[in-house]
């Protein structure tokens, strides 16, 4: 068998290592409350950015070459297949996440391409049951063909509806032959960039219809995944209908979709929607809908969506708090939606690109546990709010009041005092925390 990375396991050696090729805080058998510290994390290999992404942004061509290269796109699937099991098997990684045209190429027709997708997903099987890696979810590219320049479920033309739908129809397929626990909905260009040639109203119930007949697919079928949806505020399209998590459950309440789809989020999304990425993690949690994450980072200082490696520990750590509280992930995990820089081009970068990323979740999910087992932030919460725990805020909390019980109430108050937020200390025991976690 071709060997495509020159590069040994990736094993941990502990916080003292210097070795750049080794794990410094994932232990993944380490337990932390109660099980493995990979059955917390449940990482995942993007199959697109990992063995698609060649270097290539907004203003410049490709740097990177790969050894599973080939002029014949179908051949190359194929060694991408070998590739991508070998890369995982050294990092250690159990689980990988696809879209249909990132595991097979797109060919003249969708009959073809229907064909060449089985084939190759074949050999994935064939792999999966060689190494015991698992799919985490599938998806359909629905965004990158000319055919959808105007979207899929929102496109004004129905026949690139009808493609998407036979696409999606397909990758659910495949999603089922490869045991994926989940199938994501990513609206890369379902939006619009002028109301001048937009009916949204028509829009939005076609695309509430194409999430409705895939839900019914997904049980008629027996795939029976947990189906997501995945936010973004901008990019490629100006307005997004899948702005951020409260817009998409505004969306789905509205067609009574509900109780049917949870959130995909990513972390480079939420702060495009300028959101921290532990508030679009919090807003599922509290509404019963987190359902797997895209570990990431954006860079700050630009307004596009860079999807770099995560290493921002802080970040990581509120992040994995909020899965925390959330009880985990269910039958979701972490999937790194996240490429290499441009100038980053070796194979050697790669793989230290997904150690970074994964040592940082791991620190992370470290010191969330020790916030939570001290109860530190939840006890402060509920000190905050314990006017709500008798007299007239006991009332309130329990809806048993009405305006007029209130009204009568604050006539009587003499004046209503503040209560402190006590937002810096919070923040400075947050850093205390995380810089005891290094020195431990």
């Amino acid at each position: 068998m071709k060997e495509y990375f020159k590069i040994g396991k990736i094993k941990y050696e502990g916080p003292k290592s210097k070795n750049p090729l080794a794990f410094k805080y994932y232990d993944k058998n380490e337990m932390i409350l109660g099980k493995p510290m990979k059955d917390h994390l449940k990482f995942a290999m993007s199959w697109w950015h990992t063995l698609c992404a060649k270097g290539a942004d907004q203003f410049g061509s490709n740097t990177m070459e790969r050894s599973f290269e080939n002029q014949d796109p179908v051949k190359e699937a194929f060694e991408k297949v070998d590739a991508g099991f070998e890369f995982m098997q050294k990092l250690g990684i159990e689980y990988f996440c696809f879209h249909d045209r990132d595991m097979a190429p797109e060919m003249p027709t969708l009959e073809e391409s229907n064909r060449v997708l089985d084939e190759v997903s074949d050999y994935v099987l064939s792999k999966m049951k060689e190494t015991n890696i698992k799919c985490l979810w599938g998806t359909a590219n629905c965004f990158n063909h000319k055919r959808y320049m105007s979207g899929a479920g929102t496109s004004p033309n129905a026949d690139a509806f009808a493609y998407a739908a036979a696409q999606i129809k397909h990758a659910m397929d495949i999603t089922k032959k490869l045991g994926g626990q989940n199938y994501v909905f990513w609206g890369g260009r379902e939006g619009y960039d002028t109301l001048l040639n937009t009916d949204m109203k028509m829009e939005l119930d076609h695309y509430a219809t194409l999430l409705t007949i895939a839900r019914d697919y997904n049980i008629k079928s027996g795939l029976n995944a947990q189906l997501l949806i995945e936010p973004k505020p901008k990019e490629p399209t100006k307005h997004q209908y899948d702005f951020d998590v409260q817009t998409v459950l505004g969306f789905l309440r509205t067609y009574g979709l509900e109780k049917d789809f949870k959130m995909n989020i990513e972390a480079n999304h939420a702060t495009l929607a300028i959101h921290t990425f532990n508030h679009e993690l919090n807003v599922a949690r509290i509404h019963n809908v987190l359902g797997s994450i895209d570990a990431n980072q954006g860079d700050m200082l630009l307004g596009w969506d860079t999807d770099q490696f995560p290493t921002n520990i802080y970040d990581a750590t509120l992040a994995m708090y909020e899965v925390l509280l959330a009880g985990g992930l269910g039958k979701g995990g972490l999937n790194f939606d996240a490429k290499a820089r441009r100038q980053s081009f070796t194979d050697e970068d790669l793989f230290i690109s997904y150690i970074a990323g994964m040592d940082t979740f791991a620190k992370g999910l470290r010191v969330a546990a020790k916030l939570l087992e001290d109860q530190v932030f939840e006890n402060f919460k509920k000190e905050r709010y314990q006017s709500f725990t008798s007299g007239i805020g006991k009332k309130i909390e329990e809806k048993n009041v009405t305006l007029e019980e209130l009204s009568d109430y604050a006539l009587k108050l003499e004046q209503v005092e503040g209560i402190s937020g006590r937002q810096e200390w919070l923040e400075a025991i947050l850093n205390q925390y995380i810089c005891e976690s290094y020195e431990g």
